[in-house]
């Protein structure tokens, strides 16, 4: 893949835009995929998300100052495309976020692109008991193993209280599954 800068830099110049922006979603859309997955669970929502991810950040670009990594920057607005888009879904089924990621949960035992087997269910249906900020940090770590400065500049929060927020989505994430 070619330099980040230089990419950035074709992305926001018209001539080039449209060939860098091929080269981008190759880049990043089976990361971002899985990134937006792990918070909606559904692939189809996943799919809708991811779209709208990438037409915010060919909208956005301009914006785009440099200051963190450009994975950073799209990560965010995938993150925030996905919690936007579970709070839009939870209104209009009126059922709390709580509620709609447990049906979620439940719904990947019929879901014909989840390709878990039990144990990766039940891993699945503990992380949706999760309140939002530690499933977030949960996944970015164990799923995709990001540092925790990367989650850091993504999320935008302390390196300490990631971790502390880790090490509680750990503990519960043990205790849902010995309960059963």
């Amino acid at each position: 893949m070619i330099a980040e800068e230089t990419l950035v830099a074709q992305l926001k110049d018209r001539e080039s835009q449209a060939k860098a922006f091929e080269v981008l979603i190759n880049a990043y859309k089976e990361r971002l995929y899985w990134h937006i997955r792990r918070i909606v669970l559904n692939h189809d929502d996943t799919d809708d998300v991811l779209q709208n991810t990438f037409i915010k950040v060919f909208r956005n670009i301009e914006n785009f100052k440099g200051d963190s990594k450009l994975y950073s920057w799209m990560y965010r607005i995938a993150t925030n495309e996905a919690l936007s888009f579970l709070k839009t879904k939870s209104r209009k089924l009126g059922l709390s976020s709580e509620a709609l990621q447990e049906s979620l949960a439940n719904q990947l035992v019929s879901d014909v692109y989840f390709e878990g087997d039990e144990i990766q269910l039940k891993l699945q249906q503990a992380i949706a008991t999760l309140p939002e900020k530690q499933k977030l940090i949960f996944n970015m770590k164990y799923f995709q193993e990001l540092k925790y400065d990367e989650i850091s500049e993504i999320l935008d929060t302390s390196v300490g209280g990631l971790k502390a927020s880790y090490h509680l989505a750990v503990k519960k994430i043990q205790s849902y599954l010995e309960e059963d």
